[in-house]
């Protein structure tokens, strides 16, 4: 796994395909569960779903940011009559600054892009959480929109994760991205049972705050994508004096 220890942050990404697995079960305990023990200081989960869920049932997006960590950003790109679905991210640390961004393509399902500012222990952190949609046309449109995010501010550390839907090989998206962050995550995620796309990534700028990346085979049960999780390093001269 990782040789973590307290001067990284751990941060993580996954589908988890509206808490509902394979099985055909609706469980978002489990999903908790599965997150929790990779114990990730932010967090970014796509395919929140609420319109599964019974009268008596929480909502899901209180639900997993409670059991997962306190402060957190909920991007709501569908919301019914029978609910809502979108993305979160979630932090163990508070969230100075934040914003959603709407990055929907013509008459496309609805995207958006959560960008937030976490003050971790060893200085802010510009994190950006997003989910692409299906489309080529559709995904580039959505990677200039993040590639000009990561130019703002671009001496600030930062961290961008999500489901990039990006399956084609080669990939212009991927190239575009990681210009402006170089370091990148290898990892297959899709489909969860015999993994051979990479749609789920973390980039991140600069490249060497990227020290371990992985997996974990177990998500198979629970998602249609499996997560991915990087331990970083802030640059010290992101941290605080003292």
């Amino acid at each position: 796994m990782t040789g973590r220890n307290g001067s990284f942050v751990r941060v993580m990404t996954w589908n988890i395909h509206g808490g509902v697995g394979p099985d055909g079960v609706f469980d978002l305990a489990r999903v908790a569960d599965l997150v929790s023990r990779h114990d990730p200081d932010i967090v970014a989960l796509q395919e929140v779903d609420s319109r599964r869920c019974g009268p008596t049932d929480p909502p899901p997006f209180a639900f997993l940011r409670g059991a997962i960590r306190r402060h957190g950003v909920d991007a709501k790109s569908i919301t019914t009559a029978d609910g809502d679905y979108g993305q979160m991210l979630a932090s163990r640390w508070p969230v100075v600054a934040s914003e959603i961004h709407d990055i929907s393509y013509r008459r496309n399902e609805p995207r958006r892009a959560i960008e937030a500012m976490i003050e971790t222990p060893g200085g802010a952190l510009r994190v950006v959480a997003t989910h692409f949609g299906l489309g080529f046309g559709e995904r580039r449109a959505q990677a200039r929109r993040m590639v000009r995010l990561a130019r703002d501010k671009a001496d600030h550390p930062m961290v961008m994760m999500g489901d990039f839907n990006d399956w084609a090989w080669p990939s212009s998206l991927r190239r575009a991205l990681k210009r402006e962050l170089p370091g990148w995550t290898p990892q297959a995620t899709f489909p969860a049972r015999w993994p051979l796309l990479g749609l789920d990534r973390i980039y991140c700028r600069p490249a060497d705050m990227l020290k371990a990346t992985f997996t974990d085979p177990a998500a198979r049960l629970l998602s249609d994508h499996l997560p991915v999780i990087a331990d970083i390093a802030l640059p010290a001269s992101s941290r605080p004096a003292g």
